[in-house]
């Protein structure tokens, strides 16, 4: 039976590590509390530099550093010391000389770092770290008796232990579990990154999702839901209000990537995943005032994007009306002050969007679907009699950039500076067409129409011309296109090719 677990004051530890950040406090910590230090390589010549004595894994082991240093510390000695039992194993390390190991702290060589710089692949794999993983394992798997540290982020908790006698079983254990999920992100990116040479999307894709949060229920209040993620949409916690919601990250995933679309001063309204209102212009207020009323039943209870920083008078407009999110890249400190007269109002910092490669991860039944968005370039061509005006061409910039955001089947109708109808989601395109004219509160006289998927008959593009359009943008490729264009030609609208189709399901 396994002895029971308890704290035991730490008398070895062994240091590895590439990132030295913070390594010789806590070697000096370690030494003044008694605990000898196994070292070498560069973690050996950091601690001589540093003046901190320690005993040279090569010396302990009797056997030197090999072929440049590939291997040291894979050695029976170092493994055995993690590895050994206390109470089980004790009668073998003391006949073969091999000391317990309490402590390991050990990182590994950056190669998610190098991976993205185009290194040649034999150079490239020198920054794959064999010896390391091996170490943590070992330790990880011993948790009962060895504590194992791969984070500079967690030497206060051995600083901690240090001065209390040792680790607790409790946070052994959540070490090793850390330890575990570092080894796996590692051979995580080292497996995507040589299953991917050569091809868009690799034949085995391997993901970690890290900052794990568990949320008060999924889609509905019978689903269990969680959030991943450290960067980006994510890893966001609001400055102010209630704990975010699945739906409220779904929510403000949408938003935030539709207003990344714009450079000029804008605000978006979203509602269940899909934009209810947008517009630009040069005033943060008047510019949110006429977002919110392009839809303002479907803005009621949603989510709030601006690209600027909300001030005062910004702030009290939002309040006028229940929103249940706000994200913006800043806030004046008298408009937080507002906000929090709103108390469950979540208001959120727009974080820099995370770069995580256009990689979109779906769960289907028994498996997953993988989806990469590379860079893309649409040709707009004019495929009608008449060329659009410079408004018109405005317009359906703006039109576009809201489709592409909308869930298909999608019609947009914009003027120069906003959305004015939207109509998302149909099984029927020709009836987002009619729900776009229907929620319009404006006229859609001179409006411009954006369709995510080409017309595959002319219905939809009368419907639009019927409401007052006069210029229509959509991707094409449809074998009815002739005839597409010879209505718009008949009905005076002038049409835009994108050769790109944005379907969003």
């Amino acid at each position: 039976m396994y002895p029971k677990e308890e704290s035991v004051r730490m008398q070895w530890a062994l240091l590895s590590v590439w990132d030295k950040t913070g390594l010789a406090g806590l070697a000096g910590a370690l030494r003044d509390h008694g605990v000898s230090i196994l070292a070498s390589g560069g973690t050996g010549k950091a601690l001589g530099e540093a003046g901190i004595g320690f005993v040279e894994i090569s010396l302990y082991t009797g056997s030197p550093e090999m072929m440049d240093g590939r291997v040291k510390t894979l050695h029976p000695k170092i493994h055995a010391g993690l590895l050994g039992r206390r109470g089980v194993d004790d009668g073998v390390m003391e006949e073969r000389g091999i000391h317990p190991i309490d402590l390991l702290v050990a990182n590994l060589y950056p190669f998610e770092r190098m991976s993205s710089r185009g290194l040649p692949l034999p150079e490239l794999m020198e920054f794959v770290d064999v010896g390391g993983p091996a170490m943590i394992r070992a330790a990880a798997k011993n948790y009962r008796d060895v504590a194992v540290v791969v984070d500079p982020a967690d030497y206060n908790l051995i600083t901690g232990a240090l001065e209390r006698g040792g680790f607790t079983a409790d946070e052994r254990l959540a070490l090793a579990k850390k330890a575990f999920a570092r080894t796996a992100a590692y051979d995580a990116a080292i497996s995507n990154h040589l299953n991917g040479l050569g091809v868009l999307l690799p034949q085995v894709y391997t993901l970690q999702a890290r900052n794990g949060r568990i949320l008060r229920y999924g889609e509905n209040p019978h689903q269990a839901g969680a959030v991943y993620g450290e960067e980006g949409i994510a890893g966001a916690v609001p400055l102010q209000g209630r704990e975010m919601s699945y739906n409220n990250y779904l929510d403000l995933d949408a938003a935030a990537g539709l207003l990344r679309e714009f450079d000029e001063t804008c605000a978006v309204c979203v509602k269940h995943n899909n934009p209810c209102g947008v517009a630009t212009g040069d005033d943060l207020r008047d510019v949110y005032i006429s977002a919110r009323e392009v839809d303002p039943d479907s803005s009621y209870g949603g989510i709030v994007a601006l690209n600027r920083q909300v001030t005062a008078e910004v702030a009290v407009e939002i309040c006028r009306t229940y929103i249940e999110v706000v994200i913006a890249p800043s806030f004046t400190a008298d408009a937080l002050g507002i906000f929090r007269g709103k108390e469950k109002m979540r208001v959120l910092a727009l974080p820099e969007e995370s770069g995580a490669g256009g990689i979109a991860l779906r769960s289907i039944d028994g498996g997953y679907l993988v989806q990469k968005t590379p860079p893309s370039t649409e040709h707009w061509k004019v495929v009608t009699e008449r060329d659009p005006t410079a408004g018109e061409l405005q317009a359906l910039r703006l039109a576009w950039k809201v489709c592409k955001h909308a869930r298909s089947n999608a019609i947009v109708f914009a003027s120069q500076d906003r959305a004015i109808g939207i109509g998302a989601g149909q099984t029927s395109r020709v009836d987002a067409a009619r729900i776009a004219v229907m929620k319009a509160r404006s006229s859609l006289a001179g409006s411009a129409v954006a369709s995510d998927a080409f017309l595959p008959f002319p219905d939809t593009l009368e419907e639009a011309a019927k409401a007052g359009a006069t210029s229509l943008v959509q991707p094409g490729g449809s074998i009815r296109d002739r005839e597409v264009i010879e209505a718009a030609n008949r009905l005076d609208v002038a049409m835009i090719f994108t050769g790109v189709r944005h379907f969003r399901h």
